[in-house]
């Protein structure tokens, strides 16, 4: 669809430029506050494994340091491959050191960078308002912020993939047979067809899970630019192997062993899920809670009223998404940070669903279209603040020392099992001490293990330890039968929020 005639191209760019620095700029509030502030046991992960590459790579780094930092990074699950915590460990060095600051650096302008593409994309079927609008959205929405500022995986896949799809969407539109009467694969492509295989295949190895969105929408514009003869374009081989490869190598061949564990824990052990209402229910519910349901229709409805190339794409998209949520249920109403790649699919749906809006007050004048841009205005700058206020809310400045402080509690060789938080990261992370895990009462153990009692195991679990920490107490509110047999043991240290109880 063409922009109304009175469309300034610099009036929508200079918006567009406010929008992309107010995104910048909220994602760079709080820049130095430790990495708690959202799913703070990922974060923690991701600081732990850029900690190892930093202390090797550090050449006045002590064998101890590079020792414990080793042993913290092999703790942690290990799924998918460095790349960002290798792109933030060697910033330190710019640094002087360890700073979550550049993480969140780093994590900004990749998003920001997806939004070029991503508001090029929606320029090609609505009109500039639309987008803008579609692209305040993707900027400023408080979940957008605060997860793609959160050091883990999922930004990087989520900034590759928009960027991906686009070249995928400029692939489709210079192949199409329409474009020429001299038959498929005429006009110069392959450009487009790399890149995109490029992105697109580099998402997938970020973290595999995008597998399911990447394939569906790239089978989707295949076919509706080549139609059944597809398999005769030498392009999509080699797009195909382009984007299959890399995380074939990696997931497959060099780590099945891993790859195989978390399918097992995450898909086998929880497909039944999937077969009660309820799943369903949580999972609409859970995203309502993140897009606002009101948005998240409106998104799927411009998915489906889209001109013929978007809609193949926006369809395809969602139906990967869908298959995505049936493989790993458990995470589609738990963990927010799996539904990242949702943001920039919402706002292209966003964007078509507005334009027919946004055509109609472009022709309009006086106080019609003066109170339409002040709400969207309004709306805008809602938003914002919101997202602002959720990042301010708290200050996380003095774990760090809190965390040294338990870590000091108890000798650097005594055999220590905790309830903890996240999983113990936070003790290696700030107080340089790895504990055993004493297991955590949760929605997912109850689902794994609905029977288990592991206060009836406390001597086996407790064996050959010499203390037991205890940080987590609404964790041990929940297990009475656990406090009861703690009671029994003396207190070797009480501090303000941590109990080191003596087993020996």
């Amino acid at each position: 669809m063409n922009s109304a005639p009175q469309t300034r191209p610099h009036s929508w760019s200079f918006l567009f430029i406010l929008l992309l620095a107010l995104g910048g700029l909220l994602r760079l509030l709080d820049l130095t506050d430790p990495p708690l502030d959202f799913q703070p046991s990922r974060q923690l992960r991701n600081s732990l494994v850029a900690r190892e590459i930093y202390y090797n790579a550090l050449p006045s780094a002590s064998e101890e340091q590079r020792g414990l930092a080793a042993s913290f990074a092999n703790a942690v699950g290990k799924y998918e491959p460095p790349i960002i915590e290798s792109i933030v460990a060697y910033s330190y060095f710019l640094t002087g050191g360890e700073n979550i600051a550049v993480a969140r650096v780093w994590l900004t302008f990749f998003w920001l960078a997806a939004g070029l593409a991503l508001i090029d994309l929606m320029r090609r079927v609505v009109s500039p308002w639309a987008a803008l609008i579609a692209m305040a959205y993707y900027f400023v929405l408080p979940f957008s912020v605060q997860s793609s500022r959160s050091f883990q995986p999922d930004p990087l896949m989520a900034s590759a993939f928009v960027i991906g799809i686009y070249f995928l969407y400029r692939w489709s539109e210079d192949n199409s047979p329409l474009l020429s009467g001299e038959g498929l694969g005429v006009r110069s492509t392959w450009k487009w067809a790399i890149l995109a295989a490029v992105f697109l295949g580099f998402a997938t190895l970020v973290k595999v899970v995008i597998a399911f969105m990447v394939a569906a929408a790239t089978t989707a514009l295949v076919l509706f630019t080549l139609g059944k003869g597809f398999w005769k374009l030498k392009q999509v081989w080699a797009m195909a192997g382009l984007m299959v490869m890399p995380a074939l190598i990696h997931y497959v061949f060099l780590n099945q062993g891993r790859s195989t564990e978390y399918f097992f824990a995450w898909t086998v052990a929880l497909v039944d899920l999937i077969t009660n209402t309820d799943f369903y229910t949580k999972w609409l519910a859970f995203l309502g809670s993140l897009f606002g349901l009101t948005i998240l229709f409106l998104g799927i409805a411009g998915a489906l009223i889209a001109p013929s190339r978007m809609r193949w794409l926006l369809v395809g998209l969602w139906i990967g998404y869908l298959l995505y949520g049936l493989t790993l249920p458990f995470q589609m109403y738990t963990h927010s940070y799996y539904h990242i790649q949702l943001i920039p699919v919402i706002a292209l749906g966003l964007a078509v669903a507005l334009n027919p809006l946004t055509e109609y007050v472009s022709t309009i004048s006086g106080v019609g279209r003066a109170g339409f841009v002040a709400l969207v205005i309004a709306v805008i700058g809602y938003q914002a603040y919101a997202a602002r206020s959720v990042l301010a809310a708290e200050d996380f400045h003095h774990e760090p020392a809190f965390w040294n402080q338990v870590g000091e509690a108890f000798p650097a060789d005594a055999k220590v099992i905790a309830l903890t938080q996240d999983y113990g990261y936070r003790l290696m992370m700030y107080g340089w001490r790895k504990v055993d895990l004493w297991p955590l009462a949760t929605e997912l153990s109850a689902e794994r293990n609905p029977d288990k009692d592991t206060a009836a195991q406390f001597d086996e679990l407790t064996e050959g330890k010499d203390y037991f920490l205890v940080t987590a107490f609404g964790q041990l509110d929940k297990q009475p039968g656990l406090k009861n047999i703690l009671d029994t043991y003396p207190i070797a240290v009480q501090g303000d929020g941590y109990l080191l109880y003596d087993l020996r």
